[in-house]
């Protein structure tokens, strides 16, 4: 009886491996680390326990698959940052009695933030208090402070922070239901948190606080205006040094910085905040991607289609984005007409889906893939904007192809085939396919039933999987109308972003009741892919200003070539050349100014032009050009069909995803 009663009280724990180890029910993952080996158990930061982030003290009381985290882990990673924000706040309260909190996430791309609210203290937080806050942090980590989760009644949760005096937990709390609240504590800090957390304080040994900066409350402009400190901790003091010298490079690399020294765009105040106007050099960068992308969707066999800038308010209460976002956006422009009202266009596939229902369909012209360079508009808050990462007006590559039930799956691999072959091109090596599906906990947040779900999941799900692609799955990461495949690429710095996406969409076709007459002569309902490799111009130009420092691909260089002159006498020759180079759709500048040659190379230099092509005496009595690359010196003597050979070689050569500048290269050694 012993025997069969220890049975009842062990659960099956499931470890990456496939292996299956048994435990003690109410065992922790922190205890299975220990059985294991006390060297992981050392580095354990929290665990996933069926596919959920949790701390690595919380008891599994039933069979369970685990996932010990890391520091080597993006979960870890972000659980000791988080947990780091923990200790700032506790930092804060002790040297400044009276702060009060708002919110204090991990950043995706490394660090954290507290927003906080510094009115009763007197005190006004800036780089000169950095230090000291940095110092109290490492004073209390090494206390090595337990993180201690504890479920809280909401009535002792506001009778808590009623207490403090704290307003901005109270609010969130009043969102809140009994049940789901959850305090931590580490030290002589308290904390409205759902957590997960590391072990305890001690893991954080290196400690930086980046920089200060004004943030709305929740990111509105009608509430108050809080302090965000911005840290990141580490646990070693090396990777923190490797880290700040990261960060001088991206300063660097920085896409505003560039794009103003390389006159590519500008915001105005006038215009509108969010509103970037492209310069006729960034004009060019555009104008190439968009040729470049419409190749390859002729190819593809797409049609390229217009829409207008704003539409009726009733075209996006059919699509469902009124209803989703409308509170959010810019409002309805009203006009002199009764009752009529229009949008500025936030999305193009409502426009799209209107473009199929113009004439009757046949299955026989399925797939119909219609694609469409979209300017839309979105109101972000002011306090999210950031250069051309965050705008609010942008442009997207946008295709929606309309197929049948059948020719979904193959369609998305054509996409996908797609997104790569943009990436190729233009050196996005290091990349991941998020696939981000429906919470399954909160079906409210969609649109469409269960079965339709089902397909559109599967259908991505093993596309990426024959594709070969590297996936993570995201619940509730999905669009409201349907599944995704996203991809996240990092950067030549490291940093993670999310570029090109593949939705499939069962439900705009319903909403719009599109169909097509069937082999069976009967009436049927498309399926719906929207796809954008670029995502949006605008966002895609930052991250590869960014990625490659300016160095753009010589295919995509908005200056390819500078003709330059060793002096006046040799202009009319310079002139020929460029012309000549010209005619085979080389394009860039010929610089005849009254100038020393060494000071038009170092200005060529600068503005990251691929090549320059010298010439003097001796090039002209040759016909010949002296050519020089960018970062790389003088490569040789070369007639003007030889460059042109070579350059088109090297233009070849990078949109087959060959000889990119390497990542690593920095812009400090230029």
């Amino acid at each position: 009886m012993r025997a069969s009663q220890d049975v009842l009280f062990m659960i099956k724990i499931t470890l990456p491996d496939g292996s299956v180890r048994e435990y003690a029910k109410g065992t922790t993952p922190m205890q299975v680390a220990l059985s294991i080996s006390e060297g992981l158990a050392r580095n354990v930061l929290a665990a996933k326990v069926n596919g959920v982030v949790v701390d690595a003290s919380r008891t599994m009381e039933a069979d369970a698959t685990l996932q010990l985290l890391t520091w080597n882990d993006t979960e870890g990673k972000a659980t000791f940052w988080h947990s780091s924000a923990h200790l700032l706040a506790e930092a804060l309260e002790a040297l400044y009695p009276g702060v009060k909190f708002g919110i204090g996430p991990a950043l995706e791309n490394g660090g954290f933030y507290y927003d906080v609210d510094l009115d009763a203290t007197d005190i006004k937080f800036g780089s000169e208090h950095f230090e000291e806050v940095e110092a109290k942090m490492i004073e209390l980590a090494k206390i090595k402070a337990e993180y201690i989760r504890k479920e809280v009644s909401k009535t002792d949760a506001i009778a808590y922070f009623t207490e403090k005096g704290d307003e901005y937990k109270l609010e969130l709390i009043d969102g809140l239901n009994d049940g789901e609240i959850t305090f931590y504590s580490q030290g002589n800090f308290t904390d409205l948190c759902r957590g997960p957390h590391i072990p305890n304080t001690g893991a954080i040994k290196a400690v930086k606080i980046l920089t200060v900066a004004g943030a709305y409350w929740r990111g509105d402009q009608a509430n108050k205006q809080l302090t965000r400190i911005y840290g990141v901790t580490f646990p070693k003091d090396k990777e923190l040094k490797e880290y700040l010298t990261l960060i001088e490079e991206a300063k660097k690399r920085d896409h505003r910085k560039l794009g103003k020294e390389l006159e590519l765009f500008t915001f105005s105040e006038k215009v509108g905040a969010g509103l970037p106007l492209w310069l006729p050099k960034g004009t060019v960068l555009r104008e190439r991607l968009e040729q470049f992308m419409r190749r390859a969707q002729v190819r593809a066999g797409y049609l390229q289609v217009v829409t207008p800038h704003i539409a009726s308010k009733e075209l996006y209460i059919t699509s469902g984005h009124y209803e989703k976002y409308g509170k959010d956006s810019f409002q309805p422009i009203k006009t002199p007409g009764e009752n009529e009202e229009f949008l500025l266009k936030p999305m193009n596939c409502p426009h799209h889906c209107e473009i199929y229902k113009s004439k009757p369909r046949s299955y026989r012209e399925l797939p119909l893939r219609l694609a469409e360079f979209g300017t839309v508009y979105r109101y972000e808050q002011s306090g999210e904007l950031h250069g051309l990462t965050r705008v609010r007006g942008f442009t997207q590559d946008d295709a929606h192809i309309f197929c049948r039930p059948d020719q979904v799956k193959d369609e998305f691999m054509k996409v996908i085939d797609l997104v790569l072959y943009v990436f190729n091109a233009l050196g996005f090596s290091d990349y991941t396919a998020q696939i981000s599906l429906r919470d399954p906990e909160n079906k409210a947040k969609y649109i469409g039933g269960d079965e339709a779900w089902a397909q559109a999941e599967a259908a991505i799900i093993e596309s990426a999987a024959e594709k070969g692609l590297r996936t993570v799955t995201e619940l509730g990461e999905a669009a409201f109308y349907g599944p995704k495949l996203d991809f996240m690429v990092k950067d030549a710095l490291g940093r993670k972003w999310q570029l090109g996406t593949i939705q499939v969409d069962y439900q705009l076709p319903n909403r719009f009741e599109l169909e097509y007459i069937g082999s069976d002569n009967q009436k049927h309902r498309p399926v719906m892919i929207h796809r954008a490799p670029f995502g949006s111009l605008e966002r895609f130009v930052a991250v590869l200003i960014e990625h490659c420092a300016g160095n753009f691909p010589l295919w995509l260089a908005p200056e390819q070539i500078a003709v330059l002159t060793i002096s006046e006498k040799y202009n009319s020759y310079a002139e020929e050349v460029y012309r000549e180079l010209e005619s085979l759709d080389i394009r860039g500048i010929c610089d005849t100014r009254d100038e020393k040659i060494g000071k038009k190379i170092r200005d060529a230099e600068v503005s990251k032009i691929p090549y320059m092509l010298i010439v003097g005496e001796e090039e002209q009595k040759a016909g010949k050009v002296a050519v020089r690359k960018h970062g790389h010196g003088d490569i040789g003597v070369m007639t003007l069909e030889e460059f042109a050979a070579h350059f088109r070689a090297e233009v070849a050569d990078q949109l087959a995803g060959k000889h990119h500048k390497k990542a690593e290269e920095t812009v400090s050694e230029e």
